[in-house]
């Protein structure tokens, strides 16, 4: 099932779809082991991002003051270097976000409170969760700036689309190809699909189709 797409237009290709075509070009874009918290959130926005790093003696930082300057229809992206140990985002934080209207939060690293986004159908997409506090344990660092997510180089409105499989990135540049050509992969499944189901070979489907070439490199 596609997700929303934020431009307005036709729903947005699947992340297995998006990951294909970025195949098709030779860019990585999966952020392997980020999961949402619910198999049923989907989301696709542009990245705000922020940068954690452990606390510094006599620092008085914050972890998500940042909250009240994401615009609606954004995807938090939380670097918290794949920590395990303690959380970035909570149920406040989730509150806030989703009467805001913002499309979903990704994190490198873990998040608590995950009753509070079942309750409000707001995704989370995470390493996983924990009940451990960030507070004086982490802070943000930085605030819409270069960040990694699963060893992935995010920008600041670089494209993050999020399903059951899990969450990818697309570079902005890159967002109008890739877009395309993942719909010519939906476009070609759908037909095989269809041809399968009325009898004909998968094979010669999907050799009638150029199946295969849609996903192999070109550049």
């Amino acid at each position: 099932m596609a997700s929303p797409d934020p431009s307005g237009g036709t729903a947005i290709p699947s992340t297995a779809a998006l990951s294909d075509a970025m195949d098709r070009i030779g860019l990585e874009c999966a952020a392997i082991g980020i999961l949402p918290l619910d198999d049923h959130h989907r989301f696709a926005g542009p990245a705000f991002t922020v940068e954690y790093a452990p606390l510094r003696p006599g620092s008085a930082g914050t972890v998500g003051d940042y909250i009240d300057d994401v615009e609606p229809g954004s995807v938090v992206v939380l670097d918290n270097g794949g920590r395990l140990d303690c959380t970035v985002w909570g149920g406040i934080l989730t509150s806030v976000a989703s009467a805001r209207g913002v499309a979903a939060t990704v994190i490198d690293g873990v998040c608590r409170d995950s009753a509070e986004s079942a309750r409000l159908g707001y995704p989370v997409f995470t390493r996983g969760r924990t009940m451990r506090t960030g507070k004086d344990r982490v802070e943000a660092v930085s605030i819409q700036t270069p960040v990694h997510l699963a060893g992935l180089r995010v920008e600041p409105g670089d494209m993050i689309v999020g399903d059951a499989d899990g969450v990818v990135v697309v570079p902005a540049d890159r967002w109008p190809q890739v877009l395309e050509q993942a719909r010519q992969i939906e476009r070609a499944e759908a037909e095989i699909e269809r041809a399968t189901a009325g009898g004909e070979p998968l094979a010669d489907a999907r050799q009638r189709l150029g199946y295969h070439g849609l996903q192999r490199g070109n550049e």
